[in-house]
């Protein structure tokens, strides 16, 4: 089973920076898109950033400008650099891959991310 493993969640103030990480245990060549959700207190999941095959990224438009996401295959690992942090990007953020050849995605357990006002 493909395991997904982040870290690099945790409490900022805000106007501060964290970086994600999430590295997979999946085949780097099965992967059509990398990604990052995330899920605050009494809300629905929504997508924060998205990175393809191709290189082409996307971004949810609270967060542009001020997240970054990247990858590198060759660790099979997807980044995700947020800055200007706000008390409103606080939540549970997922790690999410998408693979050629199947409509099933996975999923990370989940770092909490936490900006204080």
């Amino acid at each position: 089973q493909v395991q997904l493993v982040e870290s690099g969640g945790g409490l900022v103030q805000a106007g501060g920076s964290l970086r994600l990480s999430c590295t997979t245990s999946g085949s780097i060549i099965s992967i059509k898109t990398m990604g990052w959700y995330r899920q605050a207190p009494g809300k629905q999941r929504e997508l924060v950033a998205t990175s393809a095959y191709g290189g082409t990224t996307n971004y949810a438009d609270s967060v542009k400008g001020r997240f970054t996401i990247s990858r590198d295959n060759t660790k099979k690992t997807v980044y995700l650099k947020m800055n200007n942090l706000k008390p409103e990007d606080t939540g549970v953020y997922y790690c999410n891959i998408d693979w050629f050849g199947t409509s099933i995605p996975s999923w990370g357990q989940g770092t909490q991310v936490t900006v204080s006002s």
